[in-house]
């Protein structure tokens, strides 16, 4: 090729050049994408003018109001993020033939699970796997989905099934549904509570988005519960649940990993065991299917098996734990 081929061609853009187009053309927005890729907003102005001179294109159409992408800046938009993930994939492919269990491990947990497995799982780590850098994010469902396949997160411990496509789900353990209420209660004490119990009981939720909220409302349907038996929806969290239970308003639903904690020490309530099958739900760890780091999660999900045989609950693949009575 000719020197003068060669001075007429364009400059390759840099990777910061491209993340910084990238987080333009998602938020429209200088300022939102600047602090969403941790880069000052000048900065970023002149990363994308930068890669504009050197695409020789118009990427971006800015006006007083507001941002736009131009023609070009659609048709490359998508290419830059298809460049990205590329470069993200090559990354935790590198990752992976280090030693396992070492460097970064971001784990996204369901924030019905992380008050009441997160000791377990940082003990086993800083036992097991000095080396590993666990970093845990507490969001919902669908958060911790979205965070999964943009690779902001690698492994989820939530409740499963998902049904969602790309994604691996490895089984922890079962734990049933423990019923709480107030202690003069006619059902506190009982471990033989029929599932039709909840048809007509004062029954309070979670907010919307909880998955536990959802999993509570597939029982009650289940138990033959209809559409207009109250059900109040006030908290954000179990610990607001529990106390709104003592003050009087109404039942709940607990996950068994949940009761010491939430319920235990409070002299204001009872608590009582559905007779069997008793409701449940499962526990899961999460990655996405063909994860460069597959072998070490499944490694670490069988770790956490073992680490979890103390907890009231039935470990994936094992035997069951002890009943009501055992705990």
């Amino acid at each position: 090729m000719s020197q003068g081929n060669q001075g007429n061609r364009p400059k390759q853009p840099s990777l910061s050049q491209l993340r910084a187009f990238a987080a333009v053309a998602e938020h429209l927005h200088f300022r939102d994408a600047a602090a969403a890729i941790g880069m000052s907003q000048p900065a970023l102005s002149g990363a994308v003018s930068a890669l504009e001179e050197a695409l020789g294109v118009q990427l971006i159409e800015r006006t007083t109001r507001k941002v736009l992408l131009s023609p070009a800046g659609e048709r490359l938009a998508v290419r830059t993020q298809v460049v990205l993930d590329a470069v993200g994939s090559l990354m935790e492919e590198a990752e992976a033939v280090r030693a396992p269990f070492t460097g970064v491990l971001r784990l996204g947990v369901i924030p019905t699970v992380a008050p009441y497995l997160l000791p377990t799982v940082l003990r086993l780590v800083h036992r097991r796997y000095p080396e590993l850098d666990l970093q845990v994010h507490e969001e919902q469902t669908s958060s911790l989905l979205e965070g999964l396949a943009a690779g902001r997160l690698d492994l989820l411990l939530l409740a499963v099934p998902l049904g969602v496509p790309g994604v691996t789900e490895l089984p922890l353990f079962d734990e049933d549904f423990v019923l709480v209420m107030e202690r003069a209660h006619r059902l506190g004490g009982r471990v033989d509570i029929p599932r039709e119990a909840l048809r007509e009981l004062p029954l309070l939720l979670l907010d919307e988005g909880h998955c536990l909220r959802d999993q509570a409302l597939d029982i009650c349907r289940e138990a033959g519960r209809t559409q207009g038996a109250p059900v109040t929806t006030t908290a954000a969290g179990l610990s607001t649940l529990v106390q709104l239970v003592a003050g009087g308003l109404g039942v709940t639903l607990l996950p068994r990993t949940a009761v010491t904690v939430e319920a235990g020490r409070n002299e204001a309530l009872a608590t009582g065991y559905f007779a069997e099958p008793a409701p449940s739900r499962r526990v899961a760890l999460a990655m996405r299917s063909g994860a460069a780091r597959h072998e070490e999660f499944e490694e670490f999900a069988d770790a956490l098996r073992e680490e979890m045989e103390s907890l009231p609950v039935r470990v994936a693949g094992r035997a069951p734990s002890a009943g009501p009575s055992g705990s």
